[in-house]
């Protein structure tokens, strides 16, 4: 966190690149190409950018005075998924003689290049812009020394030919600026690096690229699929009703997915009155996609096994390969959300997915309360996730 003497040095440099000064609390998107410039940080300082709100463009206080709705939009910057790979900022409020001012801290994406609803935004002086096509590869380029993340890394002995590059174009079009694309004079190769689904360096698909638009996951991650099982009982040594293994790039995955669901889930209208019905389900279609979706997600790919999706007679568990990653514990749940995954939630989102980042499980617990059901129950183990709904 700055101290005051730190923000008014900032403020009284003009020429910096790291610092953007602005008098409006409204303009959310001056706000997000901030951001996206900060998290690109293309001059390479690998230090956080500030975005000074209450600030003149000549370093002066134009006497603001900070409201909570205000700080609130403004960290739901982090969360509302425009701005992709998810942004790590820091919002905070500086009561000064003169005004306020709040501030935006935006820390250097390892995940480059970041977009902005679909474009690259860099700041190089006290100049903003979208970036060149030149500037994209640098930022891709970069990232491969800076990735931690398994689906960012390198899927080493595959090749480009693994991919079905006719659903990479299909996904460009939804997360891609269409001038962007327009202009486009780049190689498939560089089109998928840019996106994080390809790497320059070892001219191979990211293991990102190959669940996603792989045309044989399986072969590089054996465990990337989900068992099914319809269970007539409440054990498992009870009569199998159904068995299903989902398997291939993860669009199809969860297209099939919500096939079961539409399959499996009942509802049924229930008098209430003479005139009125309301609408009975065993268990709300909503609570179920989250979660399923949310394993997709977390899960761990490195892992040899599969998700298990186990519908029993009085329960439906759903365990991914996998605990709690990052800064999220047993403590902090759900509030506390790390992506172990951070290139797939990107991508997840920009299919429709993902409304927001963090929401699943909280829509999943109001949608069990809204139709009169326990809520989730959830058990943390260092090896997998679990977690348990319970019916009508």
């Amino acid at each position: 966190m700055l101290t005051d003497a730190e923000l008014f040095a900032l403020m009284g440099d003009l020429e910096s690149d790291r610092v953007e000064r602005t008098e409006s609390t409204r303009d959310t998107d001056k706000f997000s190409q901030a951001v996206c410039a900060f998290s690109n940080d293309m001059p390479a300082h690998n230090k956080a950018g500030y975005l000074l709100i209450g600030v003149r463009d000549n370093g002066t206080l134009s006497g603001l005075k900070a409201d909570d709705n205000s700080v609130k939009n403004l960290g739901g910057m982090q969360t509302d998924g425009n701005i992709r790979p998810q942004p790590s900022i820091q919002v905070t409020v500086h009561h000064l003689d003169g005004g306020d001012v709040i501030v935006v801290e935006a820390q250097p994406s390892r995940l480059p290049p970041v977009r902005y609803k679909g474009l690259v935004w860099i700041r190089i002086g006290p100049r903003k812009s979208t970036a060149s096509e030149d500037q994209e590869r640098v930022l891709s380029e970069r990232r491969v020394s800076s990735a931690r993340s398994f689906d960012a890394l390198p899927c080493l002995d595959s090749v480009l030919d693994d991919l079905a590059t006719d659903l990479f174009v299909a996904y460009r079009r939804a997360a891609v600026d269409a001038s962007v694309i327009a202009d486009n004079h780049r190689d498939i190769g560089l089109q998928l690096s840019s996106l994080r689904f390809f790497d320059l360096k070892n001219q191979c698909p990211t293991n990102a690229g190959i669940l996603l638009f792989g045309i044989n996951p399986l072969a590089w991650m054996p465990g990337a699929y989900v068992q099914f099982l319809r269970v007539r009982g409440t054990t498992l040594a009870d009569p199998i009703g159904s068995e299903k293994e989902l398997s291939g790039d993860l669009g199809s995955v969860l297209r099939r997915l919500d096939d079961l669901l539409d399959a499996y889930v009942d509802t049924t209208p229930v008098p209430v009155t003479v005139l009125r019905e309301d609408l009975s389900t065993n268990y709300p279609r909503a609570a179920l996609r989250e979660l399923l979706i949310n394993a997709v997600l977390h899960r761990d790919y490195q892992s040899t096994a599969p998700i298990r999706f186990y519908w029993f007679d009085d329960r439906v568990e759903i365990q991914n390969p996998g605990g709690l990653y990052g800064e999220a514990t047993s403590e902090n749940f759900p509030k506390q959300n790390s992506y172990r995954n951070p290139v797939i939630a990107e991508t997840m989102k920009t299919l429709g997915y993902v409304n927001r980042y963090g929401r699943g499980v909280v829509t999943a617990r109001q949608a069990m309360m809204d139709n009169g059901l326990p809520p989730p129950e959830f058990v943390f183990d260092p090896g997998y996730f679990l977690v348990t709904l319970r019916g009508r």
